[in-house]
């Protein structure tokens, strides 16, 4: 269903389940896809499931506004105010653990736990892991200034969203539908510039993080890494903001633990959730 939330933007949110509501935030180049295996574990374990779309990607929802992390927050706030949602637990993906995070620092009240998946948060001081990856040039290549990514990814963004997907994915690659849906979702000419947005925003993520970061948050974190992917930096960013993390390392799993280790992501989580909220 798609949510309007003022200024032009609606935010498309499957909504599946009943009891305490999870929302599910997807990071990039990824869509709501990626919680295909989490959604029906939390909803056979008693969750309300919220997934909701970002702004730009995906299929459906849609509105202006730039990538700072901090207006996303804001963003996932509005979704939730609209939908009466009072207290949720958070997980979120890559560049949207960042969101999920923010959230958290805004809505102290509302959230009563933390999930992050491959995320290490900016401006924590821990190194991301990916960058020394071979994935790590496409982000380069987005941060960089003065229209170079533009320049080089028109009308081949397809080809390097692909090249990213497969790197990023490891040797335990990633479902040939999924795969081809977020090529399909991402590839396209029109989402260069969003994509550049999300990146050229780390400078300001990173202050916002910072400025959560100065009161540690007191609610429980479970930081999800592949041990291709962040590997332990997730969790000791993840400790940089909240007071309490526990550690859930995937074997053989890349960028996306969800998808690649579906069964062993999901008991963790739902593990996790029973026990602390």
């Amino acid at each position: 269903m798609l949510v309007p939330i003022g200024s032009g933007t609606s935010l498309d949110v499957a909504d599946a389940g009943s009891g305490s509501a999870v929302v599910l935030l997807h990071g990039w180049p990824v869509t709501a896809v990626h919680w295909r295996g989490l959604i029906p574990p939390l909803n056979r374990a008693g969750y309300r499931t919220l997934a909701i779309e970002a702004r730009g990607f995906g299929n459906a929802s849609t509105g202006p506004g730039d990538g700072a992390k901090a207006q996303l927050a804001a963003e996932v706030v509005a979704v939730l105010d609209a939908l009466h949602v009072r207290r949720v637990a958070l997980i979120g993906h890559g560049m949207a653990g960042t969101v999920a995070a923010l959230v958290a620092a805004a809505q102290p009240a509302r959230v009563v736990a933390l999930v992050l998946e491959e995320t290490v948060l900016p401006g924590t001081g821990v190194p991301a892991a990916s960058r020394e990856q071979p994935a790590a040039w496409l982000p380069a290549l987005l941060r960089a200034p003065g229209g170079i990514a533009e320049g080089l990814l028109h009308g081949r963004f397809d080809l390097a969203v692909d090249a990213y997907l497969s790197a990023s994915a490891g040797p335990a690659g990633l479902d040939f539908d999924a795969h081809l849906a977020y090529v399909t979702a991402y590839g396209s000419d029109e989402r260069i510039g969003p994509s550049i947005g999300l990146f050229r925003a780390e400078r300001e993520d990173a202050a916002a993080v910072q400025r959560a970061a100065r009161r540690r948050l007191r609610l429980p974190g479970l930081a999800v890494a592949g041990r291709t992917g962040t590997g332990p930096a997730a969790a000791e960013s993840l400790s940089r903001l909240v007071s309490g993390v526990t550690p859930l390392l995937v074997p053989g799993a890349g960028a996306y633990p969800a998808e690649q280790a579906p069964d062993a992501v999901a008991g963790g989580i739902v593990r996790f959730l029973r026990a602390v909220t």
